[in-house]
């Protein structure tokens, strides 16, 4: 129980939201932030142990033609979407409906977090949102800015 203590005192798991996921028994769509990327992965769970079945990071997105000079904008919305548009792709032969685990982010209207839930809906793996709280259709595809050609370029690279 030392470690449960020590996790929860660092601010790294909320072990009662974990409970309540576990409980579900269905792939976990886990997205994380780091200070550069967005790290997007499906984990299933049996007996209490995560198994990493597919996982994508932004930084993956320079291999489907973002450029090398606009890395540092990695971690955008329109980036969290094609991260969550490419790990739909990779898990094209996942029959059920995954669920979003956040982790200790916190739930904002219009974030990375539910752009790249946007991605995973539209590459057709099936997820439960809301409308509401996805972001706008022109800050997903980065509408007047030069992200805009970076994101249907990249868009129409991932197969």
């Amino acid at each position: 129980m030392k470690l449960d203590k020590r996790r929860r005192q660092e601010y790294k798991t909320n072990f009662h939201k974990r409970l309540i996921l576990l409980k579900a028994r269905a792939p976990r769509l886990v997205i994380r932030k780091s200070n550069k990327y967005i790290l997007l992965q499906i984990v299933e769970s049996k007996n209490a142990q995560d198994k990493v079945v597919y996982s994508v990071s932004t930084k993956d997105l320079l291999e489907y033609g973002w450029p090398e000079e606009k890395q540092g904008s990695l971690k955008s919305i329109p980036a969290a979407y094609l991260g969550g548009y490419l790990i739909g792709k990779k898990a094209k032969g996942l029959k059920e409906r995954v669920i979003l685990d956040t982790g200790l982010i916190s739930s904002t209207k219009g974030s990375r977090v539910y752009a790249a839930v946007k991605g995973v809906s539209d590459s057709g793996l099936e997820i439960k949102y809301d409308e509401k709280i996805i972001p706008l259709k022109d800050r997903i595809e980065g509408k007047n800015t030069e992200l805009n050609l970076i994101f249907n370029k990249v868009k129409g690279g991932i197969k």
